[in-house]
């Protein structure tokens, strides 16, 4: 049988495939878009019961689709952020094709274009976007061994607190899942620690705004690359419960135990950094950081922002950060549960092309690899800050889908029928 053919084939139905057939729609390039499970899979299935969404509704969208129904400030549900996506594919008229799972892809040698192996068929294509995104496979660290005798599981898979066995849980990460898992867990009356790792630590709302407004009007959102060494430093910031500042001291106030960052595991004790005091504190800074920019930008333009000056109060330093503890016996305090909320490994291993270094990265500039025809979309910092959030790559999306029509305009170039109408004049 014949392979199928189109001229640009998206691997993935997320929001960065969506966003990718949006642009190439508008582009007349045509295009498929396949994803292996369904549409928005991952908000369907792979995040726990109570998740909103991190920034709120009238910021975090398409530009051409509010949530419906939604206050303009509201963090929406999990379900509600997926049937949005869905929706928005139907809007666009997405070609996408579910439950087909690309196998691999490797070039045609001698002719351009890529043969792609897929469960349904074999396609052939001109041009791959790999739009799989930033969160592929969770990461769980080989630090306590199966035999430990307590579940562990990652913060992909975690539901809700009476999935765990009874008992104290350990939280590992303290980015934004983590450290919302830690106080869900925790008003459910869990027992709980927290292992916190570097982090950024923005105030949820500032003088009547919320953070994701600052970063907007600062310029912040389009920071082109992190500061060296901060490329995976996380961010605790959290729509849950209406929208608060993630605040590890109020955490600890309310029963969470802080720890630094998990180092190993022997016989029974998890050890950790002695790191907790200086990780608290670079989270400060950024929060305070924040705070002063935002201060002096209202001074800068006059505008007629409330002062809150009770932003810049810390609450007391609680006693797990005054005396960190740099162990735990698992048995001893009653842990049966780990949640590694400790990220995501990319997979590109389908994908037959010298596009990648020697960690696997793909090698591009804003999304346009080094291979010929090749391109990525939903990479964390893929052009600026934004890249992982849903406008963001919605922005990477259409600077792909302008170079395609690029692309195609100069094959579509006949050299020769220009110089014979030269020359009949």
């Amino acid at each position: 049988m014949a392979a199928e053919k189109t001229d640009t084939l998206v691997v993935g139905g997320g929001q960065a495939g969506i966003a990718m057939s949006e642009h190439l729609g508008a582009a007349g390039v045509p295009h498929l878009v396949l994803e292996k499970n369904r549409t928005a899979e991952a908000w369907r299935t792979a995040r726990w019961d109570t998740l909103v969404a991190n920034g709120p509704a009238w910021h975090d969208r398409f530009p051409n689709l509010e949530f419906e129904g939604a206050a303009p400030d509201e963090f929406v549900s999990k379900d509600r952020f997926a049937q949005y996506l869905v929706d928005y594919a139907a809007m666009i008229n997405a070609p996408i094709r579910e439950g087909v799972e690309v196998i691999e892809a490797s070039r045609l040698q001698g002719q351009g274009g890529f043969l792609v192996r897929t469960s349904q068929g074999d396609i052939e294509a001109r041009r791959i976007v790999a739009a799989t995104g930033a969160f592929q496979h969770p990461v769980i660290p080989p630090i306590v061994p199966a035999s430990a005798g307590v579940e562990q599981i990652h913060s992909f898979h975690y539901k809700n607190p009476r999935q765990l066995p009874d008992g104290a849980v350990m939280v590992v990460g303290a980015g934004s899942s983590g450290a919302q898992i830690a106080d869900e867990l925790n008003r459910a009356g869990r027992k709980v620690f927290l292992s916190v790792g570097p982090h950024d630590r923005p105030p949820r709302r500032y003088r009547g705004r919320d953070f994701v407004w600052w970063l907007g009007v600062l310029g912040l959102w389009d920071m082109a690359a992190p500061a060296p060494g901060t490329e995976h430093v996380t961010i605790a910031v959290s729509g849950a419960y209406g929208g608060r500042t993630m605040d590890f001291r109020r955490l600890a106030s309310e029963g969470v135990t802080l720890t630094g960052l998990t180092k190993g595991y022997d016989n029974g004790i998890l050890g950790f950094a002695n790191d907790l005091q200086a990780n608290v504190a670079a989270g400060d800074a950024n929060y305070h950081d924040l705070l002063d920019k935002a201060d002096a930008y209202v001074a800068r333009m006059g505008l007629d922002l409330p002062e809150e000056p009770e932003a810049r109060r810390i609450l007391p330093d609680p006693d797990c950060l005054i005396n960190p503890i740099d162990h735990i016996d698992l048995a001893k305090e009653g842990v049966t549960s780990i949640i590694w909320a400790t990220g995501f490994r990319q997979d590109f291993s389908w994908l037959k092309v010298d596009a990648f270094d020697a960690k696997g990265s793909p090698i591009h500039h804003r999304g346009l690899s080094i291979e010929p025809d090749v391109y990525f979309l939903g990479l964390p910092w893929q052009s600026r800050r934004g890249s992982s959030f849903l406008w963001g790559v919605w922005h990477d999306a259409k600077h792909i889908a302008d170079q395609i029509a690029i692309q195609r305009s100069y094959l579509q170039y006949d050299g020769q029928a220009a110089v014979v109408s030269a020359a009949a004049e």
